[in-house]
């Protein structure tokens, strides 16, 4: 098995592969060898508890690694939310500004037809000429005056509506193009954060696959006891057995889950389905952070559940993210095509299920709801994404026929 060998460089922790280190692992013969001689058995044992703490500090480095990833992608794709948030507003007003600049436009052009009206007939000529009322016609004449007075404050009240919406418009374009970079940085924190959580996650299991015959290889020289990698082995042997079933039974319960989920609606025709049990607790939208680090727009919807139950992929998909998300928690992502991604948060430790690229279909547990990240309590943390952008999880799937 590979060894996950910390370093520091600079200050960083870099996690790497290391068969070198993997080969320093001391087999039951070294062991055996080792009680020839009180030095041989002093050295082993030095190597043994070195061992065991350079497993124990690659786990430590790597998980601290993880969460510091998972923290600069949540703020990463907390900044793209809140600029998205902008850009939508900004949108919004200048499309309201251009209606109005619209409809300024169409007055202004409505005076400028009466003043070419009014103003159409030469009236110093028929002051001279005509042989009507001399009285009638200054009327006219001072209408005309009022009426291209009116044109002008009207025409500049136009232009003035017109170019704010220009303004408005720019700025829009302007935020749009930022958000661009935004989704940029927020899929490279994605990218790195992984990363660190693969590297947390094969240290566990480097530590997981070893520590325990190490453990037995230590005692037996410490303790002065004859244990050999065959009795070590029918313990072990156990031990295993006892995972496999453990796991069988939590494979059967999660199938069970599963089908009491498309026992009670399952997947609608459009191919979604409810990601947990429990009501809505908490809507999309604007609101009043529930505890320090969490964000004043709440981009998903939370389904109120106990910590322990089931989380079900919402529509088929390959997993693009499993692991830490900063005020997340514990995070998976599903990319659906299209588009169109959906996010799980709040995981409870050990809780995931899936790995990255892995495909899952739609009602197929993922993982369990906890209570990690800046949660308040045991919930599942829903969002849907549409090219990146929240979306309102509630009316999405409403719309595909999903019962909530």
């Amino acid at each position: 098995m590979l060894a996950i060998l910390v370093t520091v460089t600079s200050g960083a922790i870099v996690a790497q592969a290391s068969d070198a280190w993997a080969a320093s692992y001391p087999s039951w013969s070294d062991v055996q060898k080792a009680r020839k001689s009180e030095s041989a058995k002093k050295a082993e044992i030095s190597r043994l508890k070195a061992l065991l703490a350079q497993l124990e500090a690659n786990v430590v480095a790597t998980q601290a690694e993880s969460q510091k990833k998972g923290q600069e992608y949540y703020e990463a794709q907390l900044a793209y939310d809140e600029a998205a948030f902008r850009v939508d507003l900004l949108q919004q007003q200048a499309d309201e500004a251009q209606v109005k600049a619209s409809e300024s436009m169409r007055k202004a052009g409505q005076i400028a037809a009466r003043v070419q009206r009014v103003g159409g007939q030469d009236i110093t000529m028929q002051l001279v000429f005509s042989e009507g009322s001399q009285t009638d016609l200054l009327s006219s004449l001072g209408m005309a005056s009022k009426v291209s007075q009116q044109s002008n404050g009207i025409y500049t009240k136009a232009k003035r509506d017109q170019n704010a919406a220009q303004a408005l418009t720019d700025q829009a374009n302007l935020a749009k193009d930022a958000l661009k970079d935004l989704a940029d940085a927020a899929e490279k924190a994605m990218i790195e954060a992984q990363k660190a959580a693969d590297a947390a996650a094969a240290a566990l299991e480097e530590q997981a696959g070893n520590q325990e015959r190490l453990e037995a290889q230590l005692a037996s020289l410490v303790e002065n006891r004859k244990l050999t990698e065959a009795q070590y082995e029918v313990g072990a042997e156990i031990r295993r057995k006892a995972e496999a079933e453990r796991k069988r039974k939590e494979a059967e319960a999660a199938a069970a889950a599963a089908a009491a989920a498309a026992a009670n609606g399952g997947a609608s025709s459009s191919g979604w389905t409810k990601p947990s049990g429990g009501h809505a607790s908490s809507s999309y939208g604007p609101r009043v952070p529930p505890t320090k680090g969490a964000s004043s727009f709440h981009m998903g919807t939370d389904f109120g559940v106990g910590c322990g139950t089931p989380i079900y992929a919402a529509s088929s998909g390959r997993v693009i993210y499993a692991g830490w998300n900063g005020g997340y928690g514990n995070f998976v992502k599903i990319d659906h095509g299209g588009g169109l991604t959906t996010g799980y948060a709040h995981i409870q430790n050990g809780g995931i299920h899936v790995s990255v690229g892995q495909n899952v279909s739609v009602g197929q547990v993922i993982a369990r709801v906890g209570t990690t990240g800046t949660s308040t309590g045991c919930h599942l943390h829903f969002e849907v994404r549409n090219y990146g952008t929240a979306t309102n999880p509630v009316n999405f799937l409403r719309a595909r026929g999903v019962s909530l």
